[in-house]
């Protein structure tokens, strides 16, 4: 199906608003066969159930998990947003937790779904290269 079906700023606030809900069935149909998730520098979880089983254990560890978007920025090959959580594996309070701001970046496929979601430190050029402003 053509890209303008499956606007990909779209596709990527479902996904998040999917994780927000702590939804493993939307977030399932969401990623593509091969989806990818990339932490940082840990090694990447590739395909779609490896990923449903890593976020069940997510949810499982991190009940209260909540990613807030800030800004979304968008880039002929990526969405990113930028915001912070609240209730992650960090365990900090949620005044402390708001204040540590984190670049979500995702790849969407042009059938609606998500191919990778990484998690990366926020930097200034890193916002200036995945479209976000501020």
């Amino acid at each position: 199906m053509p890209r303008e079906q499956f606007p990909a700023v779209a596709i990527v606030v479902s996904f998040v608003d999917a994780i927000n809900r702590q939804d493993l069935v939307v977030m399932s149909g969401l990623m593509s066969e091969g989806h990818e998730l990339r932490v940082l520098d840990e090694p990447p979880v590739v395909g779609r159930e490896t990923n449903v089983d890593a976020w069940r254990g997510y949810f499982d560890l991190c009940p209260d998990y909540i990613i807030y978007p800030e800004q979304i920025g968008e880039t002929a090959d990526d969405v990113a947003i930028l915001g912070y959580t609240t209730g992650s594996h960090l365990a900090l309070p949620d005044n402390e937790e708001r204040l540590l701001k984190v670049i979500w970046r995702a790849e969407t496929t042009p059938d609606g779904r998500v191919a990778v979601w990484g998690v990366l430190d926020d930097s200034a050029g890193l916002r200036i290269r995945l479209g976000l402003i501020g």
